[in-house]
């Protein structure tokens, strides 16, 4: 090194000193643009299975579970007892010698693990009261041509089977046949359950029979237990499944009913052919029928359903069921069916009367603005569940009504996108079925019935809330979130994050694009919270790293202030000079409202690159005359700590 280049580095250093120090003495900030635009956010490379790009790579794989379920429903014992046959294929590239099962009943157990997490002062996910759980009665494998008792180990929510031979990779299989069968509890953490009303029980059935772990490329066997907030990570395959009730039942299930003609009545099956081609709601069963039915069958009728490439399946059942349907026309000219089911207490208008018309309108806006609705039938039940979907049908409070209705019916039908269609790990990524749904009911709610139930939230008054000094990274597991952070966490944040994303970061156009594209990459797979980071920079073209780290990763706070307004030599003629700062972690992009003495109104937009030089940002607005005030994010649009720094003005 020369000596002129020796003095030259040591004049900048000095200089680079002296700056810090000056800083020093400015307003306290806790802005450091070197975290915020940290190069090193994607620390592993793309691989064969999943692509650096965000697609599923060209060897990516999962393995796949077909059921067959019979079951029979007592209603005098509120009991549930059938068998369950298991075609579990192993297409990963390993070879398995043991598997993994989910048992949820056995969270209702007293002795559960789930009940000893849960906090004595009670909550959604606490049992009211207790089971026995899944009664196994039998367990055996089917091999090689070979029928033979498993060897299994019951922990919790979880079942262990060893398998007499190694399950070899790349299209292995194997069948489970189990015979189980559980006490149906009336409360089943908002997940399931029973409800009286004065025609009869509504029974809604869901974790209702021993499902496959999934086994995965990301971190083998997914074994985490049921305790209750964090959700489900399954399978795909087909489900044929047939509940046995009493005749006097209507049941409704995931999927579409093969046999109709064995239990409907002739003239509901006509209602029925009419709705299918009906805009306007057509009742199959009014209050009429379910106060003094005409239909005198005993005994016991099969219900048989069928749905293809699911993660799972419910069903809901009732002696008290008013049924109602409709057509939804979906996009390529495909029909579905859309149908509630609801007591006679809740039949109005202004309650569940409108539900089909809900269910119809939601899942054809979702289906033309991100993917096609997937299944035969979407079903709306009414019952003890304040609101929980499953594939093709969900359960919603029967206390809802008006917006409140609409609400819980678009967000657990919008889960039919997230987690049914894009198959995201529940039990550890809330976000990316609570948070993702909670974005794209705003959407469909601004849209239905011309804004009929739509009030715009007022963002900029929600920053100190949601970064208060409890807040959590919205990758925090579901069970480890507190209960009190669990709305902001898993629904609002994450949901508020994508809404800025597309229409303070990227645009409307840019971001539906990329959005849509993640939905169409990972439809009936399994992706990871990198593989949405990934197809979002990708295809959008830019690199958000700095927002998914300061978003989704971190809890940093958002505080945009006006510091002070200065005009070129002095003189308001040649221009002002405006400084901006960044007074907390988290950037944004910027925009400034401009004021000027003689009345006139402009908007400045600029980059969130500006954050990359510091925490002080100066531009040159090429004004005439003075400014009379200037303010950071005029619309409110962001969720600013601080609003009280947002504004420059005149002192008169």
């Amino acid at each position: 090194m020369t000596i002129n280049k020796l003095t030259f580095c040591l004049a900048v250093l000095l200089a680079t000193n002296q700056s810090f120090t000056r800083a020093q003495t400015a307003p306290a900030s806790n802005y450091d643009q070197h975290k915020a635009f940290d190069p090193l956010f994607y620390t592993q490379n793309g691989n064969e299975f999943r692509s650096a790009g965000g697609a599923p790579g060209p060897k990516y794989w999962q393995n796949r579970s077909d059921y067959a379920i019979n079951v029979t429903l007592d209603t005098a014992q509120h009991r549930l007892s059938g068998s369950v046959q298991i075609t579990y294929t192993n297409n990963s590239p390993d070879t398995l010698s043991f598997v993994w099962l989910q048992l949820d009943q056995n969270v209702y157990r007293e002795d559960s693990r789930g009940e000893a997490a849960s906090q004595y002062s009670g909550g959604r996910f606490v049992n009211r009261s207790f089971t026995q759980g899944d009664e196994i009665s039998s367990v055996s494998i089917v091999q090689n041509g070979k029928t033979q008792a498993a060897s299994y180990r019951v922990n919790d929510t979880r079942m262990k089977i060893q398998l007499p031979a190694a399950l070899k990779g790349n299209g292995g299989t194997v069948q489970f046949r189990i015979n189980y069968a559980f006490t149906i509890p009336q409360y089943g953490t908002d997940r399931m359950g029973r409800l009286q009303t004065r025609n009869g029980w509504i029974y809604e059935i869901a974790q209702w029979y021993p499902r496959m772990c999934v086994y995965d490329d990301v971190l083998g066997w997914n074994t985490l237990p049921y305790l209750g907030a964090g959700e489900f990570y399954l399978d795909y395959g087909n489900i044929e499944y047939s509940v046995t009730a009493p005749a006097d039942m209507v049941v409704a299930g995931s999927g579409e009913l093969m046999n109709a003609a064995q239990v409907l009545t002739p003239e509901q099956s006509s209602r029925l052919a009419k709705a299918r081609t009906s805009d306007q709601t057509v009742t199959i069963k009014d209050s009429t029928a379910v106060i003094s039915p005409t239909d005198k069958r005993k005994g016991n009728l099969t219900w048989r359903f069928s749905c293809k490439n699911t993660r799972d399946v419910a069903w809901a059942a009732s002696r008290a069921f008013i049924w109602d349907a409709a057509r939804i026309n979906l996009p390529g000219g495909k029909k579905a069916l859309a149908q509630s089911v609801y007591p006679a207490e809740v039949a109005s208008t202004k309650a569940w009367g409108r539900s089909t018309e809900y269910v119809k309108g939601c899942i054809e806006l979702y289906s033309n603005k991100w993917f096609s609705f997937s299944y035969p039938v979407a079903t709306n039940v009414a019952g003890i569940v304040g609101g929980m979907e499953y594939p093709g049908i969900v359960f919603c409070s029967a206390k809802a009504t008006g917006a409140g209705l609409w609400g819980v019916t678009d967000h657990e039908f919008g889960h039919n996108w997230f987690p049914m269609i894009v198959g995201s790990n529940e039990r550890k990524y809330a976000w990316m079925d609570e948070g993702f749904n909670t974005f794209i009911n705003g959407i469909n709610t601004k849209a239905f019935n011309n804004g009929e139930y739509y009030r715009p939230a007022d963002i900029s008054k929600t920053g100190p809330g949601m970064f208060g000094a409890n807040a959590e990274a919205l990758t925090t597991i579901p069970d480890v979130i507190q209960n009190s952070q669990l709305g902001n966490v898993a629904y609002f944040k994450p949901g508020l994050g994508l809404k800025l994303l597309r229409e303070q970061v990227l645009g409307p156009e840019r971001f539906d694009e990329a959005f849509r594209t993640y939905v169409h990459r990972w439809a009936f797979k399994h992706p990871t919270p990198w593989d949405f980071f990934r197809t979002m920079d990708n295809v959008s073209g830019e690199d958000l790293s700095w927002f998914w780290r300061g978003w989704f990763l971190n809890t940093w706070k958002l505080d945009q202030s006006v510091k002070e307004v200065k005009y070129k030599e002095n003189d308001p003629a040649k221009g002002a000079l405006v400084t901006i700062e960044n007074l907390e972690q988290l950037v944004m992009p910027v925009e400034v409202a401009i004021q000027t003495a003689d009345g006139k109104a402009d908007t400045v937009k600029l980059p969130v690159e500006i954050w990359q030089r510091g925490g002080t940002w100066t531009f040159l607005y090429p004004s005439t005359t003075t400014l009379s005030q200037v303010t950071i994010d005029p619309q409110g649009a962001l969720p600013d700590v601080n609003r009280a720094n947002n504004s420059w003005k005149v002192k008169n």
